[in-house]
């Protein structure tokens, strides 16, 4: 699996949309700075996909989250990629029995599938909307999560890059 966090807020984000020739569209945007957070992990070979949204990121809410994983996928021995943020690499991170973590370099968010679960829910979800306030952000961010983990298809068409997809998951 490869695990990723997603920051969502008020922070509006204007898109390019559609509008009748001669006319140009008005889209609202906020100015606040205030966020909550997407946990996803996501297999690209079958898309499945397992998220927890938290309101601030740590080496507790990593270890809660590695924690549910770990419990969704009892029967299975998880091989966790994720980069090097602070959070996953503190001394009091919690890594269940049945994980071994292993970190991307440095740098390089091109070689984690996951970030593209983030594209796909800002330009699903986020778009051009203006949200109220962070109950607003967390309804929209889970109602893109619950999305995804509905269609495994699709989360697997984003994430399944064949550099990942060509490796044999039978381990002896």
């Amino acid at each position: 699996m490869f695990q990723d966090e997603g920051r969502f807020g008020l922070l509006g984000t204007p898109r390019r949309c559609w509008a009748p020739r001669g006319m140009r569209p008005v889209v609202g945007a906020r100015l606040q700075r205030k966020y909550i957070y997407a946990f996803s992990a996501v297999s690209p070979h079958d898309g499945v996909l397992d998220s927890l949204v938290r309101p601030w990121v740590n080496a507790q809410t990593m270890s809660l989250f590695l924690a549910e994983v770990a419990r969704r996928h009892a029967d299975e021995f998880i091989f966790m990629v994720m980069d090097q943020a602070g959070w996953h690499i503190a001394g009091e991170l919690a890594v269940p029995s049945n994980m071994r973590l292993m970190f991307l370099p440095p740098y390089s968010p091109e070689l984690n599938p996951a970030e593209h679960l983030w594209k796909a829910i800002r330009e699903d979800c986020f778009a051009n909307h203006v949200l109220r306030d962070l109950d607003a952000v967390e309804a929209a961010l889970t109602g893109g999560i619950n999305a995804l983990e509905a269609n495994p298809v699709r989360t697997q068409s984003m994430t399944g890059f064949k550099w990942i997809t060509s490796i044999s998951l039978n381990a002896t």
